[in-house]
């Protein structure tokens, strides 16, 4: 498994190369691979921490943003969580979530954490101790599951 190098930072700190990054990543996996138009850029990023996952060459390998309680749920919360299809079945993805889990607990305490989560990964997700909250539904037009984190 390749090591990440983790950025954590409020939008206002972000460079250009940095924002442009993470929109192109969060476009190239939800918008274009998962063939879902949709308006990713909702004005929630500014109430955000960017957490952002370098790879050894400089590329942006995984990213998630992160709020605390009230924000987007009435629990902190981890959304927008991608990785580079580049650097998938190495890690990457237990890798962020378990940095993402950390950086929140850093933030604001050790919490509950809400998720919005793509059904098909709730294995993932329950690997990290979250649980199915309510019942699915779809969000442009995907499955999705209310995940908790106790």
């Amino acid at each position: 498994m390749t090591t990440l190098t983790w950025h954590l930072k409020p939008f206002t700190d972000l460079t250009t190369p940095e924002l442009y990054a993470l929109l192109q990543l969060r476009s190239e996996v939800f918008v274009v691979e998962q063939t879902c138009p949709f308006q990713d850029m909702d004005g929630q990023d500014q109430a955000a921490y960017h957490l952002l996952g370098y790879s050894p060459d400089g590329e942006l390998a995984a990213y998630s943003r992160l709020f605390g309680a009230g924000v987007t749920y009435p629990e902190a919360s981890i959304g927008r969580v991608v990785t580079s299809p580049r650097h998938r079945r190495g890690g990457a993805g237990r890798a962020l979530l378990h940095e993402s889990i950390a950086a929140l607990e850093r933030l604001f305490g050790q919490q509950p954490i809400q998720i919005g989560a793509q059904h098909y990964l709730q294995t993932f997700y329950e690997s990290f101790g979250f649980v199915q909250e309510g019942p699915g539904y779809l969000e442009d037009g995907i499955p999705h599951i209310h995940m908790l984190r106790p």
